[in-house]
């Protein structure tokens, strides 16, 4: 696990998984130390919280030393779905084990309903405070996300940020549903990383879902220097059409990695939808000329093992976009959010984690056909 910059010139932070690097208690305690620093509120959104009991006793020990010094604690999570998803009409089912955990804690809650998925996996501390943070990123609470998956969390001190963020929650909160939650405008923060400037937008789906996918299509087809990968999925439309188009013209080099099982779960289900056939040979081509390592992963069941490449990180340039929205149509309609910081130093940072895991993993093997999954993916 790659600690955190400490620098005392950072308004921004990055911690890096990978598998077996870091023990779970190791990241729970990085959690604890965050909620640590509370002292008026904490709210949290969260689409999966599972964890085995020594790593509850921490999160909880945790949470329950803030709320007896006086911090209010909210936790919204993804529920309400039915017992058996309508995946037919695009569904997404609900973590099993989450809602119990989460009421088993005693603070006030709220299942966040809706036809997709309530994706978030952040925290705000101390809204509306001078000191306001936010921890945020790809790793969602679980053991495996912890211990087996590659991930990326990003802690931002800001006020402006934070208050973004806490727009969203109360959204969340409010309507207890998903609905056109993020749908409100935000502004470029800047901030400081290694003592530079470091520029950071932030989106939310589904309020602006759309937005989205044409912003990280945008960078990337402007893209000079560099495009490094670093996603469990490709399967978003445009920004398919800006890899192609890059690697077509020698514009800008890519490079990086992607989850080679989950991807090709993903290639397996378009061939049964005829508007999707032409990102099958599309994807396919991006592997191949961008030379991409994928990780082999274990197929998704609910009782196996989940040691995903669950990141969704893109490095375009100086811009590292990052954050719990993966590259695909249905982040579009979740409840998600995505981070494009502008930030040399933080770009070479993510740059060099990108170069560890291509070695790890480069020995893993092209991709494979196209082969089923367990659950959906657009």
């Amino acid at each position: 696990m790659k600690q955190p910059n400490r620098q005392p010139d950072n308004d921004l932070a990055a911690i890096f998984l990978a598998q077996g690097e870091q023990s779970g208690e190791s990241v729970v305690q990085l959690l604890a130390n965050f909620i640590a620093g509370a002292n008026r509120t904490l709210d949290i959104a969260v689409f999966d919280m599972r964890l085995n009991d020594s790593l509850k006793k921490i999160l909880a020990d945790a949470l329950r030393e803030r709320a007896d010094a006086g911090v209010a604690i909210r936790i919204a999570y993804d529920a309400d779905k039915p017992e058996e998803p309508l995946l037919e009409n695009g569904q997404d089912p609900a973590p099993a084990g989450t809602g119990y955990f989460v009421q088993s804690l005693g603070y006030p809650w709220r299942r966040i309903g809706g036809m997709k998925l309530m994706h978030h996996k952040y925290i705000v501390r101390d809204a509306d405070s001078p000191q306001a943070s936010v921890w945020t990123g790809s790793a969602n609470w679980t053991t495996d996300a912890f211990t087996l998956q590659e991930n990326n969390i990003v802690l931002v001190h800001s006020p402006a940020v934070a208050g973004y963020y806490q727009s969203d929650f109360e959204q969340l909160w409010i309507k207890s549903n998903i609905g056109n939650s993020g749908s409100f405008d935000t502004r470029t923060v800047t901030l400081t990383y290694q003592g530079e400037p470091a520029r950071v937008r932030l989106l939310f789906s589904p309020g602006r879902g759309p937005a989205i996918d044409y912003e990280v299509a945008q960078h990337v087809a402007q893209a000079r220097e560099r495009v490094r990968i670093c996603s469990m999925l490709l399967n978003s439309s445009a920004l398919v059409s800006a890899l192609n188009d890059l690697l077509r013209t020698d514009q800008a080099p890519v490079s990086g990695i992607y989850d080679r099982t989950q991807m090709e779960g993903v290639l397996y289900q378009w061939e049964s939808v005829r508007r999707n056939h032409w990102k099958i040979e599309a994807v396919q081509n991006i592997v191949e000329e961008a030379n991409l390592t994928g990780k082999k992963s274990i197929p998704y069941a609910p009782d196996q093992p989940h040691d995903f490449m669950h990141n969704k990180v893109l490095v375009v340039d100086d811009t590292v976009i990052t954050g719990s929205y993966n590259f695909s149509h249905s982040a579009e309609l979740n409840a998600e959010n995505i981070l494009m910081i502008e930030s040399r130093p933080l770009a070479d940072e993510y740059s060099r984690y990108i170069d560890h895991l291509v070695q790890k993993y480069q020995y893993d093997g092209s991709m494979a056909p196209p082969q089923p999954i367990g659950r959906e993916f657009d």
